[in-house]
């Protein structure tokens, strides 16, 4: 079983597993609570199982890009394994891609698991900077994004605004600032050939966003976690215009589903040649998805 383009009518770039089969969660009980009523989701208990995840998205004909965050160091919380979400995502290879996320604050070992994984079958990286608590320019997390490099697999970037914390004192200590747009863009220009792919509108830094994504090649914006009928207007007049080719369908699942996502984006003033694009086509290109099924053609 592989993954079949021409089956596929979308692809979700931003799905998050939130508990496994064990009945670990992502995140613990006081900052799932702060995020399900940023998102006005009533409770974040009840999360969908991987096997779940692939039923829902086989039957709306859209592939899902799934991954958790590693951010044990930061909150000291336990995350969830990367290694079962590749293991799993096997079962339902014709819609599901794995991406992976590694601690990016434990060093050498974070390379070293990079790589493990990736060898194991993750198609990417997912990172959070102010959830994970690190300063994305800084030197010392150069060697990843290194690896990262070599092994041909994007890095996924949180940017702007976060829910997760969001309501609480002092934001339960996480840091916006580590997610400024402006902070990755050192990283896409130390790294050309690094695919970087920064997540959300990155309010406040929306412009900042643009700016980086139209100056270098290799920077793409995701546009999950906010609804489509509330775009900054200059981000739906990049996406019909110099960002067409790279901007990509995330939903932010399951905080924001497929089902809403897409039916606002129907109303959103894109022009009829750049829908195909933002919906599929980019993120085939970007995550080597076309190559891939040609190779089994």
């Amino acid at each position: 079983m592989t993954l079949d383009l021409s089956k596929l009518h979308a692809i979700d770039t931003h799905v998050h597993v939130e508990a496994d089969c064990h009945g670990r969660h992502a995140l613990d009980d006081e900052l799932r609570a702060a995020s399900a009523a940023y998102f006005k989701v009533g409770t974040r208990n009840r999360a969908p199982q991987i096997d779940e995840i692939a039923e829902y998205y086989r039957a709306r004909g859209v592939g899902a890009v799934i991954f958790t965050v590693d951010a044990g160091t930061a909150t000291s919380h336990p995350p969830l394994s990367s290694d079962e979400i590749i293991v799993q995502a096997r079962r339902h290879a014709d819609v599901l891609i794995p991406f992976c996320s590694v601690d990016p604050r434990t060093g050498p070992a974070a390379v070293a698991r990079l790589r493990q994984l990736v060898s194991d079958g993750a198609r990417g990286l997912k990172l959070h900077p102010s959830l994970q608590a690190f300063e994305p320019n800084a030197v010392e997390f150069y060697p990843l994004y290194e690896a990262a490099a070599e092994l041909g697999v994007p890095i996924v970037f949180h940017t702007g605004q976060t829910g997760i914390g969001a309501g609480l004192p002092g934001g339960r200590g996480i840091k916006l600032r580590y997610s400024d747009p402006m902070l990755i863009d050192d990283v896409a220009a130390d790294f050309p050939d690094l695919t970087v792919i920064m997540a959300h509108p990155s309010v406040p830094w929306q412009d900042a966003a643009i700016s980086s994504a139209t100056h270098k090649a290799n920077v793409h914006i995701d546009l999950s976690g906010w609804s489509p009928k509330y775009f900054p207007a200059q981000l739906v007049k990049a996406m019909n215009g110099p960002l067409r080719h790279k901007v990509l369908f995330g939903s932010d699942f399951p905080l924001i589903t497929p089902d809403r996502w897409l039916g606002d984006f129907d109303t959103l003033d894109v022009k009829p040649e750049v829908r195909p694009l933002v919906l599929k086509d980019n993120a085939a290109r970007v995550l080597r998805l076309q190559a891939e099924a040609d190779s089994h053609d």
